[in-house]
């Protein structure tokens, strides 16, 4: 694999951005000529049915009972109305081709603004270590540890393994640091993020490397390290043929983190007994009090000089995660850019929820990078999803970044992670389609 992702050529891009200007003409044009003022106006019931169909999901979050089956009820039928009114016109392949057009120009200009240079963090080719110890979770992923023989595989390549016993309650980084002391010259795991986690940071602490094996059940931190998500076994290549790249760590207080830690109403959803057994169900029967501020702490969160006042919502990442990418949203492009990702949601009203239609531009968003978060609250404590591990911690609450902490051992051939969908900003691709070139896109700080 290559460990730079590229966007394409100059002329390619120029070409590109005026692909899509050409196709997104045509879109307006088409609607003009051939729909005339009654497409128009359907062009603005379509976009009154979008809102609505925000302000009902918010209805149906914060609403239980009739309220909310009628909310939602309300939700399914905007967008219906819409296509029967542009069948009922004998418009519906005009709004068919628009669509088409429109993803013909989103295509083009993402291409257009794909950002030329290294992404992937600079990787070095290393020795194999000479004694790896990798710590293996049996019941991690639905037992893909046995599944895809994974201890086996990794003793035939030279690794000590600990198996841990799932009957027992285990601490997972005394272990870890216990194999340090004891020689280890390579830490591995083969489990979820908040076991990965927790032995990272010892590799950091210690100066080891430290080798991801996605084993886990959605395995965050692998897939944006460009590891094999469907098949663990390619990664036990990194203790033969491997390379050797510096990423950055998160911390809340002085635990590490590798993906996120979350505050507002899914740290207060994750914290209950009844979530495990019935994630739904749990969560539409507390979702109504944690969103309206009924139950549950009035968080604060200060950052950049910024302060949000009772968010409903917050994230910090271990670097950023795409926010303008709806398609890769959940992945971040880098981890070695030395910042937090904070993103904060505060929604007060169907309207307000409506207007997080607007993506960055929405009032209640807040898209930042920084190296200091810090989240308060009117109590004494706060619930915290760390890596998808629910905790409760003293408020309140900073987290910061731990640059180049922690290095990590990959295999040489790897998948990769999908380059990013850049925000489609017209102005710049008009200035790329007339001139060859466009001013880049803003860097650290607030983008909103």
């Amino acid at each position: 694999m290559d460990d730079s992702t590229r966007g394409a050529p100059p002329r390619a891009q120029r070409w590109a951005a005026r692909l899509a200007i050409t196709a997104a003409a045509a879109s307006v044009l088409l609607l003009a000529v051939a729909a005339g003022l009654e497409g128009l106006g359907l062009v603005a019931i379509g976009a009154a049915a979008t809102a609505v169909t925000a302000a009902a999901l918010w209805w149906a979050l914060t609403r239980r009972g009739l309220v909310r089956m009628l909310a939602v009820a309300l939700a399914v039928a905007a967008p219906v109305v819409v296509v029967v009114l542009h069948v009922a016109a004998g418009l519906l392949w005009v709004l068919l081709v628009c669509l088409a057009l429109g993803a013909v120009a989103m295509a083009a200009g993402w291409a257009a603004l794909a950002e030329v240079g290294p992404t992937a963090p600079r990787a070095r080719s290393v020795p194999p270590p000479q004694r790896p110890v990798l710590i293996m979770n049996p019941r991690s992923g639905g037992g893909k540890v046995d599944r895809f023989g994974l201890r086996e595989k990794a003793e035939a390549l030279g690794a000590r393994v600990v198996l841990l016993d799932p009957a027992h309650r285990v601490d997972v980084a005394a272990l870890a640091r216990q194999a340090v002391a004891e020689g280890a010259d390579l830490l591995g795991v083969a489990g979820g993020d908040g076991t990965q986690a927790l032995v990272a940071g010892v590799a950091a602490e210690h100066d080891v490397p430290f080798l991801v094996i996605p084993a886990g059940t959605r395995n965050h931190f692998a897939m944006d390290l460009g590891l094999d998500r469907e098949d663990p076994s390619p990664s036990l290549d990194a203790l033969t043929d491997g390379i050797e790249s510096r990423i950055d760590l998160g911390l809340i207080g002085d635990r590490v983190f590798v993906n996120n830690a979350s505050f507002g109403a899914y740290a207060a959803v994750v914290q209950s007994d009844a979530y495990r057994d019935d994630k739904v169900g749990t969560a539409l029967q507390m979702l109504p009090d944690v969103l309206t501020h009924r139950v549950g702490p009035r968080l604060t969160v200060s950052a950049e000089g910024l302060t949000v006042d009772a968010p409903q919502a917050v994230l910090v990442s271990n670097n950023p995660y795409r926010v303008g990418d709806r398609v890769g949203l959940g992945r971040r492009d880098r981890l070695d850019a030395g910042v937090l990702g904070l993103v904060s949601i505060k929604v007060d009203s169907a309207a307000s929820a409506a207007e997080l239609l607007r993506g960055d531009r929405a009032p209640g968003l807040t898209v930042l990078t920084t190296e200091e978060v810090l989240v308060g609250a009117d109590t004494h404590e706060i619930h915290v999803g760390v890596d998808g591990e629910a905790l409760t911690l003293p408020a309140p609450v900073r987290c910061t970044i731990r640059p180049g902490a922690l290095r990590v051992r990959l295999p040489r051939d790897r998948p990769g992670v999908p380059r990013a969908r850049p925000r489609l900003d017209w102005r710049r691709l008009g200035r790329l389609a007339l001139h060859g070139k466009a001013a880049g896109p803003t860097g650290r700080g607030r983008t909103k």
